[in-house]
């Protein structure tokens, strides 16, 4: 197979270097020509976070504030196929991926390209790749498929096992009670049986059934109750974005965002959701299906 395929990521702890090696493994071994490419910002990103640096980029991120990053070395003018590896922060794409969707000259790669993107989550990552699709469109790309690899645990213990990773640069469990953070070894793995997927319909050069038979294999998976927190908290951290980012003194304000978000998830939220549960959800099956169905394909 005579084709040219562009992997391009980044990543802070290694994670997405295992996901696109594994996911790309067997296009290589079908012999397409497979070139990795790490985002490398210029800006301070370093892995373990501190937890003043983490919430510091808030703002920017909510807000698609781009930064640079080192010039892109690429081998081809043209591709067959791209792959974006990506991760949201903050209900958003990553400051990283979202600088690259903006840069004019990876905006010319992606004019008229196949394009699948394939992100890893803690759990929330509709209302980040409702604007990668988005950024997407807008340099003329045609998005023919998503993978959406998130942890599969429950929302408030993946919170604390994230901090955790994120804090001390550590994928361990931790207290030797919480599961290991991030995205499972095992999904990871099988992130190998969506990259055979990706690999027939390279082959065959038409790209129209990929996403269906992606979501057969539970490539994409939408889980209603983050669906609708997420809603619920998109507009918030718009508002607090804009908020601090015209402070001159961010610094109370970005402590302020973090004690809202904790006080938000753990007894905010569990009370939106027992009252949609009650109140919205049994009577709105048919909206809750077709949102779920603009979310899981990439057309729009």
């Amino acid at each position: 197979m005579n084709k040219k395929i562009l992997a391009i990521y980044y990543t802070q702890s290694g994670q997405m270097t295992e996901i696109i090696n594994t996911f790309t493994a067997p296009i290589v071994a079908a012999g397409a020509s497979v070139e990795k490419v790490t985002l490398k910002p210029l800006d301070n990103y370093d892995f373990p976070w501190t937890g003043q640096r983490f919430f510091s980029v808030m703002p920017d991120c909510v807000l698609s504030v781009p930064r640079p990053f080192e010039p892109l070395s690429l081998k081809e003018e043209k591709y067959d196929l791209i792959i974006l590896g990506w991760q949201p922060w903050f209900l958003s794409p990553s400051i990283p991926t979202n600088s690259l969707l903006l840069n004019p000259e990876f905006k010319v790669l992606l004019k008229d390209t196949p394009v699948i993107t394939i992100s890893a989550a803690r759990n929330m990552w509709i209302n980040a790749f409702v604007r990668v699709k988005k950024a997407l469109a807008d340099a003329g790309a045609n998005l023919v498929g998503n993978v959406s690899l998130v942890d599969r645990h429950p929302n408030m213990v993946s919170f604390i096992t994230i901090f955790y990773w994120m804090l001390s640069g550590k994928k361990e469990r931790y207290l030797n009670i919480f599961p290991k953070p991030g995205v499972d070894d095992k999904d990871i793995q099988n992130t190998e049986t969506f990259g055979k997927t990706v690999s027939k319909y390279l082959a065959l050069g038409d790209w129209t059934n990929l996403q269906d038979e992606l979501i057969k294999q539970k490539a994409v998976v939408i889980n209603y109750t983050l669906m609708f927190t997420e809603e619920r908290a998109k507009p918030i951290f718009a508002v607090w974005a804009k908020f601090i980012s015209k402070r001159k003194n961010q610094a109370p304000w970005l402590s302020a965002f973090k004690y809202y978000l904790f006080i938000a998830l753990f007894l905010g939220a569990p009370v939106l959701i027992f009252l949609d549960a009650i109140l919205l959800k049994p009577f709105s099956s048919k909206r809750i299906i077709k949102k779920k169905l603009t979310y899981l394909h990439v057309t729009t």
